[in-house]
């Protein structure tokens, strides 16, 4: 690629800082290695370099001396066009090779609404969308939390990798590098491939359906096709020394993984039963990777960061060693998913000396009923505690995320998040006016619920947008009072994401005239254009409403029934059962609930 084209169409971008590469500890190697890899990110650079799973897999590869990792994001419109107009293809930010002169280009997919942005940088890179009309190189690999049901992608991939990639990614280039030494042919390669578990390729599976459109039978050579996951957390690669982005990036801080997996069982999430079983880093380890992170990065903040970091079985005592270990350096600790049932006085009072001004807590719904029915197996006593410690402490600021749409909810529900945050409001004005720091603010946030796979929930219908915009507005009106803010997430895009998270190959169809009529970057509120999409359906001739708007019945067959997450189908359908009777499960670290893992959910 010639480089001065590119020199010169940089300063006619907003952010030409995303496109040129270079950062502090970026890895630079030899470009003639038998393996060229590409992570390609499906989102811009600032969203991308705060991946941590990417960032792991990116230096990880980079050991290996046969292979070479380097790094694309999506470039924004502005830089899009002037790409076209120029004719320089998507290209690596390491040594700036059009993307499609690796041997693989690995994308991750953390987000639904990402798949549009696949396609568009698949296009950008002069690549066939289609698996099936890409005879040779580059192979399409993809990973992350949206393979567990890959089915709407799965024309466009040539394998996915389903589960924790440390392991398995490194036995596959060892196998592809094994086959590119004797003349590479992608049927007998994927063939192959498919053997290693973790890895699902999609083109040897046959699926099949019934006249009223569901699935009626999955067939090909794995079944099932089990996730990988690391046994030992503790002793798997973690990176060292992490790049420092040009661009502040979502996360700006320096990052320690402290366990992986949860044992809480909320209903509606996905992650906390995928992820399963949880694994424990020792604080040895972290008090090691924090020296040498900070030491190459110069990074102020230290994110603790798991599912729920409270649940780490020492966490005050290696949350306030951190503090205590790195405050003459002005080194802040910040645990992003803190539960509000682990949250104590004195450690309040110890984060908040570590310029800890806000706390984000996520009671999900506002009654007990609607938590019982989702598990989350917090009471209000926990809730209005952890508050009250919280502005005891001197924050004044507090963040409440809710779900609405949820299961069984009913207005009285929505009612219950308004009373909860009046409550919250009272417990700050009753404090003496001299222990209130600053004005109260009280951020409250609903999403709405979208029925994931591998969840008790996955059978659920999803309320209609007419039925959640109307709990929005109705919210709306509720919270208005004096220090509380109410925002909501837009119904359209959990619509969509309920479609693509519960939908079957035949979707493809509709992604690809979605990306031709313009989608992408459909997670960004101001690039999503509904009538794409409106389009993109009509033309494919696929009701959308089929796939969310119909409760499932648990015999039948899910597009995603050829995938193992390791928990039993059985389990879930015994917690949605408990959920329509709120029942709760208690927390697996209180003893084995039989998920299928066989007492492993909780695994030091």
């Amino acid at each position: 690629m010639d480089r001065k084209v590119l020199e010169s169409i940089l300063p006619k971008v907003e952010k030409p800082a995303r496109y040129i590469g270079g950062e502090p500890n970026m890895v630079r190697k030899p470009v003639d290695v038998p393996i060229r890899f590409l992570f390609a990110f499906p989102d811009v650079y600032e969203v991308g370099m705060s991946h941590l799973g990417t960032t792991i897999l990116y230096h990880l590869t980079n050991e290996r001396e046969d292979t070479y990792a380097e790094r694309t994001y999506a470039p924004f419109k502005d830089m899009q066009d002037c790409m076209k107009e120029a004719g320089i293809p998507l290209y690596s930010l390491e040594t700036y090779t059009p993307a499609a002169e690796f041997d693989i280009i690995g994308f991750n997919l953390s987000y639904e609404m990402c798949y549009t942005t696949v396609l568009a940088m698949l296009e950008l890179a002069g690549l066939p969308k289609l698996a099936s009309q890409r005879d040779g190189l580059p192979l399409v690999i993809a990973g992350g939390a949206c393979t567990y049901n890959a089915e709407p992608l799965a024309d466009f991939i040539d394998l996915f990798i389903i589960g924790e990639g440390e392991e398995v990614n490194m036995e596959l280039l060892d196998l592809y590098k094994a086959h590119k030494e004797k003349g590479f042919e992608k049927k007998a390669f994927l063939e192959e491939a498919a053997q290693i578990p973790g890895v699902y390729v999609p083109s040897l599976y046959t699926i099949t359906y019934c006249a009223d459109g569901r699935v009626a039978s999955i067939d090909g050579p794995q079944m099932p096709i089990r996730k990988r996951y690391v046994k030992d957390l503790d002793a798997s690669y973690y990176p060292e020394k992490f790049m420092v982005p040009f661009l502040r990036p979502v996360h700006d801080r320096a990052v320690l993984e402290i366990f992986r997996g949860c044992t809480r069982g909320c209903r509606f999430c996905q992650a906390g039963f995928i992820y399963r079983p949880v694994r424990e880093r020792k604080q040895e380890t972290l008090f090691r990777q924090a020296d040498c992170i900070l030491k190459d990065t110069g990074y102020e903040e230290i994110s603790l960061l798991s599912l729920s970091s409270g649940d780490y079985s020492t966490i005050e005592e290696l949350s306030i060693g951190l503090i205590e270990k790195y405050e003459k350096d002005h080194v802040s600790v910040s645990l992003p998913s803190l539960r509000i049932d682990s949250f104590d006085k004195e450690y309040a009072k110890r984060m908040q000396g570590a310029r800890k001004s806000s706390y984000t807590f996520a009671p999900e719904a506002g009654t007990q009923r609607l938590r019982d029915v989702i598990n989350k197996n917090i009471t209000e006593e926990d809730i209005m505690r952890g508050v009250r410690y919280a502005f005891e402490s001197g924050a004044s600021s507090i963040k409440l995320y809710f779900m609405i749409g949820l299961p069984t909810e009913t207005y009285a529900d929505l009612d219950g998040i308004v009373d909860l945050v009046k409550k919250i409001r009272g417990v700050f004005f009753s404090l003496p006016k001299e222990q209130r720091s600053g004005a109260l603010s009280i951020h409250v946030s609903t999403s709405s619920f979208v029925p994931k796979p591998f969840t008790p929930f996955q059978w659920e219908k999803q309320d209609t947008m007419d039925e959640l915009h109307a709990k929005q507005e109705y919210l709306r009106e509720q919270l208005k009072m004096r220090g509380v803010r109410y925002n909501w997430h837009e119904a359209q895009l959990s619509y969509l994401e309920a479609v693509f998270a519960r939908g079957d190959r035949r979707l493809g169809k509709v992604l690809l005239y979605a990306q031709e009529n313009g989608a992408m970057f459909d997670s960004w509120q101001d690039y999503f254009q509904n009538e794409f999409w409106t389009d993109a359906f009509l033309r494919a001739g696929i009701d959308p409403e089929f796939y969310i708007y119909r409760e499932r019945d648990v015999d039948e067959i899910l597009p995603w029934d050829h995938i193992d997450c390791y928990v039993k189908k059985s389990y879930l359908v015994r917690e949605l059962k408990r959920a329509r009777e709120a029942v709760c499960t208690p927390d697996c670290r209180e003893g084995c609930t039989g998920c299928g893992l066989g007492g492993r959910c909780f695994e030091k």
